[in-house]
């Protein structure tokens, strides 16, 4: 847990405002300002809030609500959330996320991060486990001169905006674990330590969030949208996950399987599999997340778990540690089939109904592929128990519609108001042509 803070008026460097947000069904923060010397007052009281905003689209389109102009929802902050993040210029913009309920102090249906933790609840109740968590971001800057992947020259010519963001991250205490020049035409990658599922998803809204305002502050502009062209690298967000006990030891490596795979991680794997369908629509959501999720780009297209493959559904990755406990506290699975047009508070809380889901039916650990699916029939796929996934969204949300299981794990009413959401972001793109398209989700991600 984030240790405690000052209560925000003692410290007169803050700046005036204090943005308090909620992360919201299309990945980005929205809520509203108040006075910083009032903040700690707000942590118990809250700033009114609107039902309906949760069906504004990424694209500030008003997808269907169930709600019209009717009703009020109480915005609470979480302290350990809050930060005054340094911008190049010497700015500095206080945020941080909160909480939606209803007025009586019940948690909100919609509430992506309400969501979460009632997720991570019902994992340890039923199980006694928790899953920590880091997301992976790829993101590009939309100009400058080209300079070779993963290079020391890509590296150092945008070294200003490594250190930029890295003091930025560092005000909200978020401390990356690797910054690298990707492969992709000016594509960074951004790497986080693993921590407990709300914190993880909180790190991975904060950082996108301060990495397009630290590049808008230099001058540039850094997008996270999951194509900026069909014939480009996409940015993918993966994430990374294990299991853990109630006394912190971790519990998802078994040094007698083959792979490493303990039974709860198996079942885990094989659960998130089994739904991975239905799981794209919350974790890769725009119109052309599906476009990235095909063979050969390095991503996901299939149902499959693979052993350091980068192009399964969900990774076995690698082990560099030699002895027993390090390797068993290093283990983790990576699920590849996501990009940052997800919440990723609602998209972690996908990840871990569908892995609970195969926890509570006991499924057997799911066998390692080892060759280009690609190449592989329907029927021989089929015959593996492996698919393809969703093309497109539309795909995508069908296939959330029929999963009973995914469906019924979230708070009553979410599912179907969060797939009108998506209809309403899809109505938006409809009679725009490929290329307009391409560039709208650049500017919004």
């Amino acid at each position: 847990m984030r240790a405690s803070r000052k209560p925000v008026c003692e410290d007169p460097m803050d700046p005036a405002f204090t943005m308090i947000c909620t992360a919201d069904f299309a990945g980005l923060l929205r809520g509203k300002g108040v006075p910083s010397a009032d903040f700690d007052r707000r942590v118990a009281g809250g700033i009114g809030w609107t039902p309906t905003n949760v069906q504004i689209t990424c694209f500030d389109s008003i997808a269907a609500s169930p709600y019209g102009a009717l009703g009020d929802l109480v915005l609470r902050p979480d302290p350990a959330t809050r930060a005054a993040v340094p911008l190049p210029g010497g700015a500095k913009v206080a945020f941080a996320l909160g909480d939606i309920s209803h007025l009586d102090g019940a948690p909100w249906e919609c509430c992506t991060r309400g969501v979460l933790k009632a997720a991570v609840d019902r994992l340890r109740e039923e199980t006694g486990l928790e899953l920590r968590a880091s997301f992976e971001h790829e993101f590009m800057l939309r100009a400058g001169a080209p300079t070779p992947a993963f290079s020391l020259m890509g590296f150092a010519d945008h070294a200003g905006l490594a250190e930029d963001i890295a003091a930025a991250l560092a005000a909200a205490g978020i401390h990356p674990d690797s910054f690298l020049r990707e492969y992709g035409p000016n594509q960074f990658e951004l790497t986080l330590p693993p921590a407990p599922a709300v914190e993880a998803a909180d790190r991975a809204a904060q950082l996108r969030a301060i990495v397009r305002m630290v590049a808008r502050a230099r001058g540039e502009t850094a997008t996270f949208t999951p194509l900026l062209a069909p014939d480009l690298v996409g940015n993918g967000v993966h994430i990374h996950f294990s299991l853990w006990d109630r006394a912190g030891a971790p519990v998802s490596y078994d040094p007698a399987h083959p792979h490493g795979l303990s039974a709860a991680a198996g079942a885990f794997a094989a659960g998130v599999l089994a739904h991975a369908p239905a799981l794209v629509a919350l974790t890769a959501p725009s119109a052309i997340s599906a476009l990235r999720l095909t063979p050969h780009r390095w991503s996901a297209a299939f149902t499959n778990l693979g052993r350091q493959d980068r192009e399964a559904c969900v990774r076995i990755c690698p082990l560099t540690a030699r002895e027993p406990a390090g390797r068993a506290r290093q283990y983790n699975l990576e699920f590849r089939a996501a990009d940052a047009a997800a919440a990723p508070h609602l998209a972690l809380a996908a990840l871990i109904h569908a892995g609970l889901a195969g926890l509570r039916a006991g499924l057997p650990s799911p066998v390692p592929t080892e060759e280009d699916l690609a190449a592989l029939s329907p029927d021989a796929l089929a015959a593996r128990g492996l698919g393809r996934l969703p093309a497109t969204l539309d795909d995508a949300l069908a296939a959330l519609a029929a999963d009973a299981t995914l469906r019924s794990s979230l708070p009553e009413g979410a599912a179907d108001i969060y797939i009108d959401h998506k209809r309403g972001e899809l109505a938006h793109v409809a009679p725009m042509a490929a290329a307009e398209r391409f560039a709208a989700y650049a500017a919004v991600y």
